[in-house]
């Protein structure tokens, strides 16, 4: 892919960027959005009786099988070309800030460093009570695993609808928005809210703003470069382009 000599030149000098991504790349490792991901059995529940705080307290096992399945259904996905690209991305620039809505903890198994997980992590578990957090955990098909501090039912670390993102990486995320010199936008709608304005953040404060997606979005016309296509096959290129790896 061509890229405009400005743009190569300003990304050359840059020593802070901020990147947000979103499903779409987590979608050229072959995984399935969550709404992609409800076939068969969970084909029949609306996704908030499958992500919300009001189904877990109601039917806390549909809850938790739904998630284990989508575990279990992530065991054989792996990092693409636009994960590797961007830990390659975070070496090369002295603030880097990573941003995803993504669950899937993809950005962390590629190797990238400062991640802020906006809505969680799916391979995360923590109390519904307490909060403490725990790597293992007994699931024997039948109950919903507890937490041995307290007791309380155990919950995927996520977000679900009707809560609010944690504060401190939602704060960490506006922070480096405002004060990075690139934003990029990439694989992702630019629609889901407070997400969506965080290029708004980035703008406002004189950042340059790309947008890497498949096709275009409604922020396509109010950043200052657009490229649609695979992340998995621009970001490489424009690591090439900028650095000549």
């Amino acid at each position: 892919m061509n890229f405009p000599a400005d743009f190569i030149r300003f990304l050359k000098a840059a020593s802070r960027i901020a990147v947000l991504t979103g499903a779409g790349v987590s979608q050229e490792s072959g995984l399935r959005t969550f709404r992609d991901a409800q076939t068969g059995l969970w084909a029949q529940y609306k996704p908030e009786d499958l992500a919300s705080p009001e189904a877990f307290a109601r039917d806390p096992k549909l809850v938790w099988d739904w998630y284990a399945w989508r575990r279990e259904a992530m065991k054989g996905v792996r990092p693409n070309p636009g994960h590797y690209a961007l830990v390659e991305l975070e070496k090369k620039i002295p603030q880097f800030t990573l941003i995803t809505q993504n669950v899937d903890g993809l950005h962390r198994f590629a190797g990238s460093q400062n991640v802020l997980e906006l809505h969680g992590n799916i391979q995360k578990v923590r109390c519904a009570d307490c909060g403490t957090f725990t790597e293992e955990w007994g699931d024997d098909s039948e109950t919903v695993p507890t937490c041995e501090k307290c007791g309380g039912l155990l919950r995927p670390d996520v977000v679900w609808f009707g809560e609010a993102l944690p504060r401190a990486e939602l704060e960490a995320a506006v922070n480096a928005s405002r004060a990075c010199q690139v934003y990029f936008s990439i694989g992702t709608s630019g629609l889901v809210q407070p997400a969506a304005s965080l290029a708004h953040a980035a703008r406002n404060n004189g950042s340059v703003v790309v947008e890497i997606n498949a096709e275009p979005t409604p922020l396509t016309p109010k950043v200052d470069f657009a490229f649609h296509g695979k992340s998995g096959e621009i970001l490489p290129d424009l690591l090439k382009a900028v650095w000549g790896d």
